[in-house]
């Protein structure tokens, strides 16, 4: 080779493109099973679409491409809640062997049936599954995932050089092995996501990988380290990540808001977006190295500006027909009929007014509660409830919302009022505990001033699934308060109290007393950070899926509950001339008799398609 070849090569550049998606929740075509219709503003589907012109684009370009998962795919939708019969794979490992997947990693939600059903899933999975922080508490014990994997890919461009080598890591929140504890029982030990990817990171690179990607099942978030459920700030300046695919939060990355040093992606969730990672790489001193490169999103739909979706990517024939057989299973099994309910329950008003589905979860759960205490000694203390919505919009879109129609019930109305299998769990709490309970449930709020307009009722960054109502007292919320809990639990304004005149029985509650909570397993096992509920005693109950709970409570199996006669637990207290602005979905239009006359009036649309209301507080 002459000097002039040498340095040539010594400069040979191209592209390697990283195709990712993450949270898809088994949403792999596009459409509503809760409601039975299409839905264009989900789906692999469509993305397997955009995959398709993704992976031409690099192939013209000259580009090398890898297809990656990160995590939360298996569980969350009708469609992944039941595997398959025989010998058919899970229609997420299908979806993978039609999309040919290189990689994927696993979110904490794939543990929510436990490892032997993990495993059974990830069978005939065409590629490595991976998670970096998670290992056997028995060292003998054969996990389904590997801790990372290595992939090689040649330039296109470059054909006499050798290929690329990819290490691959995968971090999720260690927070799984307490939200999934009944199913886990101590089989796996857990590594913080920064001390993991670090350590694995360095291991990839001393192999001789050219580049370090990492599948972070995790978010944003103001804090974060080792021990935080959202650490990706702290993992993207790890130096020897080179770029990071997010998740877990359900958000969009990359954002003008949240800049990053290095690419980094976020798709967004339910099959919403396609992410591309483009890194510039030069071959130089006998390997690839990194020497530039971006993020960028490509969404499978618009807001209309009407609260409806616009597709931009059609489905892919291909994998809907692959999935075929499956969706109408899937079908049939959410028309079986559950019951009857003589009124309409939605969720489109649950955070300013009652909330008939949340009425019948709590019903349910304490009516199933009281016969499994019966004869314990917990079967005398006065018993609660405590619900919280599933489907609130939020980073879902404007059409996640609950919306069941009065009359014939059939199971996709149950999976719509409970979209995760959470299983039934019992608390022996303190009235202090419980107070402090609700003043976590009540961050959900933003301060509002009296004689203020135009604010947006509720904080964004707080999780509507973490607004916890607790049926069978009374109480009233204060939102001139501050919050005196942050959204991590944390102690931040002790002398603010926005939960005032909580009752039991029209009795002040009384720091000292004591009650029984039903409750969700995921609150139970440190869901959403409620670090009053730590110290609280858990009650023995045999597992019962909540879902079932409501199918027997309907069905005339489980007694009446008494609460459901109650007026409903709370209400805001009256802000002297102020109103705020309420964000709910297109369908609340069809409910707005059910709101005494003058609370609100409608705004219009955002630009996301939400619907807004003004509330007069």
């Amino acid at each position: 080779m002459t000097g002039g070849a040498a340095a040539a090569k010594a400069r040979s550049a191209g592209e390697l493109h990283v195709l990712a998606t993450t949270d898809l929740h088994c949403n792999l075509l596009s459409h509503d099973y809760y409601a039975d219709r299409p839905d264009p503003a989900i789906g692999l589907s469509r993305v397997a679409t955009l995959i398709a012109e993704a992976r031409a684009r690099a192939a013209a370009q000259g580009a090398a491409c890898i297809l990656v998962d990160n995590g939360d795919g298996f569980y969350g939708a009708p469609l992944g809640d039941v595997l398959p019969q025989a010998a058919a794979p899970h229609p997420l490992v299908r979806a993978f062997q039609v999309l040919e997947y290189d990689a994927a990693g696993l979110g904490n939600h794939d543990f929510d049936f436990g490892l032997e059903t993990l495993a059974e899933a990830l069978t005939d999975t065409p590629c490595p599954v991976l998670c970096s922080n998670l290992t056997a508490s028995d060292p003998g014990r054969a996990l389904p995932f590997a801790p990372a994997a290595v992939l090689e890919r040649q330039m296109p461009c470059c054909p006499d050089l050798p290929p690329v080598r990819i290490g691959l890591l995968s971090v999720l929140p260690p927070q799984t092995l307490a939200w999934c504890s009944q199913v886990l029982k101590g089989q796996l030990q857990a590594a913080g996501l920064v001390e993991a990817a670090a350590e694995q990171a360095r291991r990839l690179k001393a192999q001789g990988c050219d580049l370090v990607l990492a599948l972070a099942h995790t978010g944003l978030a103001a804090a974060g380290g080792e021990s935080s459920e959202n650490a990706l700030v702290q993992l993207a300046a790890l130096a020897d990540i080179d770029a990071l695919v997010g998740g877990h939060t359900h958000l969009t990355l990359p954002h003008p808001d949240h800049p990053f040093a290095k690419p980094v992606v976020m798709p967004g969730a339910h099959g919403s977006h396609l992410g591309v990672i483009r890194l510039e790489l030069e071959y130089a001193g006998g390997g690839w190295r990194l020497c530039g490169g971006d993020a960028s999103l490509q969404p499978v739909a618009r807001p209309d500006g009407a609260g409806a979706a616009q597709p931009l990517a059609a489905e892919d024939p291909a994998l809907v027909q692959a999935l075929a057989a499956y969706h109408a299973s899937t079908q049939k099994r959410m028309q079986e009929p559950a019951g009857h309910s003589p009124v309409a329950m939605h969720s489109y008003f649950t955070f300013f007014a009652p909330d008939r589905g949340l009425t019948l979860t709590a019903c349910a759960q304490a009516a199933a509660a009281r016969l499994l205490l019966r004869g314990t000694a917990a079967e005398g203390l006065p018993l609660l409830s405590a619900a919280s919505p599933g489907k609130f919009g939020g980073r879902s879109g404007p059409q996640s919302y609950t919306d069941i129609a009065a009359g014939d019930l059939c199971a996709r109305n149950i999976a719509d009022l409970q979209v995760f299998p959470n299983e039934l769990r019992a608390v022996e709490v303190t009235g202090a505990q419980l107070r402090d309970w609700l003043e976590m449930s009540a961050g959900l709020f933003n301060r509002i001033e009296p004689g203020s307009s135009g604010q947006r009722l509720t904080d964004p960054l707080r999780a509507g699934h973490n607004f916890d109502v607790i049926f069978g007292l009374s109480y009233r919320i204060d939102v001139t308060q501050p919050p005196r809990f942050s959204a991590a639990g944390e102690l931040i304004s002790p002398e603010a109290r926005r939960i005032t005149d909580l009752r039991w029985q029209g009795r002040p509650v009384d720091p000292v007393q004591r009650f029984a909570v039903a409750v969700n397993s995921y609150r139970v096992s440190g869901g959403g950070r409620f670090r009053m509920l730590e110290t609280a005693a858990e009650l023995a109950l045999p597992p019962v899926r909540i879902r079932q709970a409501i199918r027997d409570y309907i069905a005339g199996r489980l007694p009446p509950e008494p609460m459901a006669e109650a007026p409903y637990p709370w209400q805001l207290v009256p802000v002297p001339g102020a109103s705020a602005v309420a964000v709910t979905g297109p369908g609340a239009a069809e409910h707005l008799e059910e709101l005494p006359a003058g609370l609100a009036a409608p705004r219009g649309f955002s630009g996301t398609g939400f619907w807004e209301l003004d509330l007069q507080l």
